[in-house]
């Protein structure tokens, strides 16, 4: 890894800005490398941007302080450096970076504090040893330290007025209710009880992305990825599930290549046994897409989460209760979503209660009240006998980061279960189902409820 790093620090200058002020020289053992690094440190403190690996070799002829052995091992660790391959994603090469100072940091914290504890180091005693090890475990390429309120209201200010990338839906309430869809680096969880749509919905919704030229990742872990893409075949084709088989060939290749013409985007299938694989097996996928086939999702749908894998919990076996299996699984999937910039829909079961009421609670969410705590936004899928006649299931908001959930909190959307389609209905369908409150519009949302009276006045200050 140390010549890894040194080659692309004479190489990628974005690379080396974002890694030189977390490099420390002790962090390379051999005495030829922490010379190198040190005057390619050196270099981009003084002139601003990276040496070339022949500057290098001038600064350190010019440096009297070398010894004639370090001056000739430094130059022929620059001699293979310039024959050594330092062609490496960027973002692997940070990730892998970062991994490399924190295990450096913490090797040489241990050995300092065995130093301390054998009496070796005269000038730091054993008290110090917890803020040594602590030091070591923070260390991170994130330099931010946090949002300063009263000095940073024009980011804030900015922040306020920029249009936030979405990936929308093809339903209007759905936009409606997230504002044009669902932002980037976002777990989004649907709840249903077995049989009602939970993968039918997220089949339709990664059908809708694919053709607004979307990159769609679904992962399964529940039915085989060609049950997927048949699926999706229905819904696209517009043809009824069981009838897909009776498409001659030549009629089935047709409709594909006008699917292919009317979208740039691409659906990448990919099945994992079920309890088979965790967000790290997930985030290995994504980056084995990138490098072979190019390709990096806009929006990743696992199917679905109960079923999955904690990278946290693995190895305890049935010493790990429900409620924290799946709350970590839910943590590693935000984290991973937060990580690659993308939304993450996924899907729940509701308990047994709630399968049969004809209402749904985050309270009904089966296994883990965790997942409702760490989930950005959930939706519940209905089904009642009367709505089963009328082709329709109600959607009820259950929890919304993007909007205000109590408005538009239940509404009802048609379900074309041959077809894998929802879509929208008539106006007058909603009649009777959504409930609007009456809200004061000169009120903020947060000022609503039991304590707005209660607010001090500010308006003085202005």
């Amino acid at each position: 890894m140390e010549l890894t790093i040194l080659s692309s620090l004479t190489k990628d200058e974005q690379y080396a800005r974002k890694v030189i002020p977390f490099i420390k020289p002790e962090y390379f053992q051999n005495a030829a490398e922490r010379i190198v690094f040190n005057k390619i440190s050196d270099y981009v403190d003084q002139y601003g941007n990276i040496p070339s690996q022949d500057t290098i070799s001038i600064e350190m002829g010019n440096d009297q302080s070398l010894v004639e052995s370090d001056y000739k091992s430094g130059m022929e660790l620059l001699a293979s450096l310039k024959t050594y391959d330092s062609e490496h994603d960027h973002e692997w090469l940070v990730n892998k970076t970062e991994a490399f100072c924190q295990e450096k940091a913490v090797y040489n914290a241990i050995l300092e504090s065995i130093q301390i504890i054998d009496g070796r180091t005269k000038d730091k005693t054993k008290d110090g040893i917890p803020s040594i090890l602590s030091d070591a475990l923070a260390v991170s390429f994130d330099n931010t330290v946090g949002h300063d309120f009263l000095n940073d209201f024009e980011e804030r200010y900015d922040f306020y007025h920029r249009v936030e990338e979405r990936v929308p839906f093809d339903l209007e309430y759905l936009n409606a209710i997230t504002k044009g869809g669902v932002p980037r680096k976002s777990l989004n969880i649907i709840l249903a009880g077995t049989g009602v749509g939970k993968s039918l919905a997220m089949c339709h919704f990664a059908a809708s992305n694919l053709m607004d030229s979307k990159n769609v990742l679904y992962i399964t872990m529940e039915m085989a990825e060609e049950k997927i893409a048949e699926r999706i075949d229905a819904n696209l084709m517009n043809v009824p599930l069981d009838e897909l088989i009776n498409l001659p060939r030549e009629a089935y290749n047709k409709k594909i290549e006008g699917i292919r013409a009317k979208t740039p985007g691409r659906l990448i299938v990919k099945e994992y046994p079920t309890a088979g694989a965790h967000a790290g097996h997930f985030r290995h996928l994504i980056n084995e897409l990138k490098i072979k086939k190019s390709f990096a999702p806009d929006i990743i749908y696992i199917d679905y989460l109960n079923i999955c894998a904690s990278s946290r919990m693995k190895g305890l076996g049935n010493s790990i209760n429900t409620y924290s299996l799946i709350k970590s699984i839910a943590e590693e999937l935000r984290g991973l979503a937060v990580e690659k910039d993308v939304p993450i829909f996924s899907a729940t079961q509701t308990t047994r209660s709630g399968f049969s009421n004809s209402d749904v609670e985050l309270t009904d969410t089966s296994e883990s009240f965790g997942l409702p705590a760490t989930a950005d936004f959930m939706l519940a899928i209905i089904s009642t006998d009367e709505l089963q006649a009328l082709n329709q299931v109600m959607v009820k908001q259950l929890k919304n980061r993007y909007n205000d959930p109590t408005m538009n909190k239940r509404f009802v959307v048609g379900i074309d279960r041959s077809r894998m389609r929802l879509y929208d209905v008539e106006q007058s369908a909603q009649d009777g189902i959504m409930q609007e409150p009456q809200h004061d519009d000169n009120i903020p949302v947060f000022d609503r409820g039991r304590s707005a009276s209660n607010k001090k006045d500010y308006s003085e200050l202005f």
